[in-house]
């Protein structure tokens, strides 16, 4: 009996062992079975991020470059089961409004009124003016023909003949205030001792910051024509020029300061022979755009990093609306490192994110309805900009009436991204797409308070475009003296673009101006805005 006893909890004893042991078994395999289910959901984010990766990578480089999406000229209505937008802007379901074009002319365009024109009369033989009738022929009208002739830059040396004087009977003794020998002087140079006049100076530069033509090339081209200017030559010069004009930067400077807003960008750029740093380290052009409405001015100044630091060097004592992209260095030197500063954000980023997601995505996705959820934003934004230049509307009714239309679209757009933040994933561009706008909300909304501030920093983009295209022409400044040098310069170049004058001919009136003038003298006759071309 015992025995049989012994053995009977010996099979019990085995029995329990067993079911712990597949008790354990199974919660391995499903806690496996749990991971494995982890690892596919991971990849499969992974794999959906690097299809819209690809898929980005093959529009951007064949595909338009236009932010432009098919909805744009219509009233959003989509309803595909992710979200839905509202109108627009304002709507009633009595009225419909309908953009309006004008239709372009067929056939080749007139050239410009103002290219001079020289007039060369055709007529017919003398024996073809007679008719078989034997009368002559009547001159009853004439048909004219234009073309264009085009003649290489015209190239010519002005020589200064200074005729001398002397007197051959005293030889100076009997008039002792003047010199014995006396001599026409030359017209005052701008930089003195070179072959340089304001045409050439002019030329060269604008050759450089507005068609991105490098010094080397131009030194070929000139050499084409039979003159030898080498390219060194070129950029002594352009520093030369840039610490003649010292005095007008300070008051440019000054100017974007005594502004309400100032719009702020920066990009990359490389110097050769920085003190303490390695050949090909990357630097910085910041832009800041500023000054009073209708006279904006355009400030380009070249740091060698992207600390937020050198935010508030350049803006100095400014107090008003820092708009800028999402870079975070904004928002932190205008809380943080300035006084009366309030930082504004960018609607035309948020809006490239959702742009991208939108091409990536099937018709009627989440991506489409932020988009018209922005254009409706920027629908109110044109009208209401069209009748404040038409005079219809002054700046205060206009900031008034932008936060009536605008202010009720902001709220449900923002609670309708706060919906759909949990349905994308944040990992792809969708989703990226929402978190921007919802982390920078705060500042995307501010645009409605000044009526000054428009929803984007796009005129300062803008303006940082000529410096990308150059810098794909000539690389790279060859000293930190000749960056700084080229900032100035496009300051001076992009101020008047921006302020609708000829940069060719503004450069050479500035430079006429200047050769005469002192560092005590007025500079502020020189602005591109006061002076006369």
């Amino acid at each position: 009996m015992g025995t049989a006893s012994a053995a009977s909890e010996d099979v019990k004893s085995y029995s329990a062992r067993l079911e712990e042991a597949n008790r354990q078994l199974q919660e391995t395999n499903q806690n496996n079975i749990i991971q494995f289910e982890k690892k596919v959901a991971i990849l499969e984010q992974e794999n959906q991020y690097l299809q819209e990766k690809l898929k980005l990578a093959l529009f951007r480089q064949f595909a338009r470059h236009a932010e432009r999406f098919v909805g744009e000229g219509q009233l959003p209505l989509f309803d595909s089961g992710e979200g839905t937008a509202p109108p627009a802007g304002e709507q009633t379901d009595e009225t419909e409004t309908v953009r309006s074009y004008n239709r372009t002319k067929r056939g080749r365009k007139p050239i410009d009124e103002h290219i001079p024109r020289i007039d060369e009369m055709i007529d017919i033989p003398e024996a073809d003016k007679q008719c078989a009738c034997g009368s002559a022929l009547v001159c009853i009208g004439e048909d004219v023909a234009e073309r264009l002739v085009m003649v290489p830059e015209q190239v010519y040396v002005i020589r200064y003949h200074m005729k001398k004087y002397a007197c051959h009977e005293c030889e100076g003794s009997g008039d002792e205030e003047r010199p014995a020998v006396r001599r026409g002087e030359a017209p005052k140079n701008l930089l003195p001792g070179s072959i340089t006049t304001p045409e050439l100076l002019s030329y060269i530069f604008t050759k450089k910051y507005c068609d991105y033509t490098p010094y080397f090339r131009q030194e070929a081209a000139f050499g084409r024509i039979g003159i030898r200017l080498s390219r060194q030559n070129m950029a002594n010069w352009q520093q030369r020029v840039t610490e003649k004009l010292h005095p007008l930067f300070g008051l440019l400077k000054e100017h974007i300061r005594s502004g309400t807003v100032v719009q702020m960008d920066e990009t990359t750029m490389t110097v050769m022979d920085e003190p303490g740093r390695a050949n090909g380290q990357k630097s910085y052009m910041w832009l800041a755009r500023g000054g009073p409405p209708g006279r904006p001015a355009l400030w380009y100044e070249y740091r060698q990093t992207r600390e937020k630091k050198h935010i508030a060097e350049i803006l100095g004592g400014f107090r008003g609306y820092l708009q800028s992209d999402g870079y975070s260095s904004y928002e932190s030197a205008a809380e943080q490192d300035m006084t009366g500063v309030i930082h504004v954000g960018c609607w035309a980023h948020a809006r490239r994110k959702f742009f991208e997601a939108m091409k990536l995505a099937a018709k009627g996705s989440l991506a489409e309805v932020a988009l018209s959820w922005i254009k409706g934003l920027y629908t109110v934004e044109k009208d209401l900009r069209a009748k404040l230049q038409n005079e219809t509307i002054d700046a205060e009714t206009f900031e008034m009436q932008r936060r009536e239309r605008c202010e009720p679209i902001l709220r449900v757009f923002r609670e309708w991204l706060e919906e759909n933040r949990g349905i994308a994933p944040a990992s792809s561009k969708i989703g990226e797409a929402i978190n921007y706008a919802l982390n920078e909300w705060h500042t995307l909304e501010r645009y409605v308070l000044d009526w000054q501030l428009t929803p984007d920093n796009n005129a300062c983009e803008r303006g940082i475009r000529p410096f990308v295209m150059g810098r794909k022409n000539w690389v790279m400044s060859g000293s930190p003296a000749g960056a700084k040098s080229s900032c100035e310069l496009y300051t001076l170049i992009e101020t008047a673009k921006a302020n609708n004058r000829n940069p060719v001919k503004y450069l050479t009136r500035l430079f006429e101006k200047a050769t005469a003038m002192r560092p005590s003298d007025d500079w502020s006759q020189l602005l591109p805005w006061n002076l006369t071309l």
